[in-house]
Order: structure tokens, then sequence, then C-alpha cells
């Protein structure tokens, strides 16, 4: 069985605009408060890269796990140099990526899990 093409095409959309949001949060020197907020930093991070993660894998599920958590830590690394601006007035830090990576980790399990046990592909 293979993932619904609806599914597929809402991810192929809801992809890009997740990974416009996160680089705008990631980036904007004061971004809009959420409700997660109160969690703090690192459910933020833990919660958007792992979303990241499952909509990659159901807009292009031909493409390895392995690749999606490349790409997709490259993109964290690639926020965490751009805080280190100073203009930005974010800061950078290893343990930001940390959560990412598990994060990616995490959701790229949970998805094969549920593509094991449903019969998905």
């Amino acid at each position: 069985m293979t993932i619904a093409p609806s599914a597929k095409t809402f991810a192929r959309i809801a992809l890009p605009l997740a990974l416009a949001f996160v680089t705008f949060m990631a980036l904007s020197p004061s971004p809009p408060h959420t409700p997660i907020d109160r969690f703090g930093d690192k459910v933020q991070h833990m919660s958007a890269f792992g979303s990241l993660a499952i909509l990659a894998r159901l807009a292009y599920p031909a493409v390895p796990p392995w690749r999606v958590l490349e790409r997709l830590a490259f993109f964290g690394a690639l926020i965490e140099v751009f805080q280190a601006i100073p203009s930005l007035h974010r800061s950078c830090d290893w343990r930001d990526l940390a959560a990412d990576v598990i994060a990616l980790c995490v959701a790229l399990a949970i998805f094969a899990g549920w593509q094991k046990m449903t019969g998905h592909r």
C-alpha cells in the first residue's frame, strides 16, 4: 500500500510553507509568541523539526529516511549559523541543533513504525 495521493499533495504544499515559517521564526529578531513558548526553546525546536520530518516523508516517500535526516539536520545547522549574526539579536547554540536532530530521529522512527504497522510505503 502506498501513501494516498491527497496526503502526498498536501505534504508537498505544506512542507515549503513549514520551512518558510520555521526560517522566519528562527531568524526574526523578535518572533511572535506562540502557545508552546511556555514549554521552552527546545520544545519549539523539537516540534518544528519533528513536523518537518513527517511532512518530508509524506511528501517524498521514495526519498530514504537518512536523506531526510541529512538535509533537515543541515537546515537546522544553517539556522544556527545564521543566528550567530549579531544584527539578528539571536543566539547560536549547539544544543538547539542537538534538539533538532533528536526530534528528526524520533519522528523518522515513529514514521517508519507507522509504515511497518499499516503497510504504507
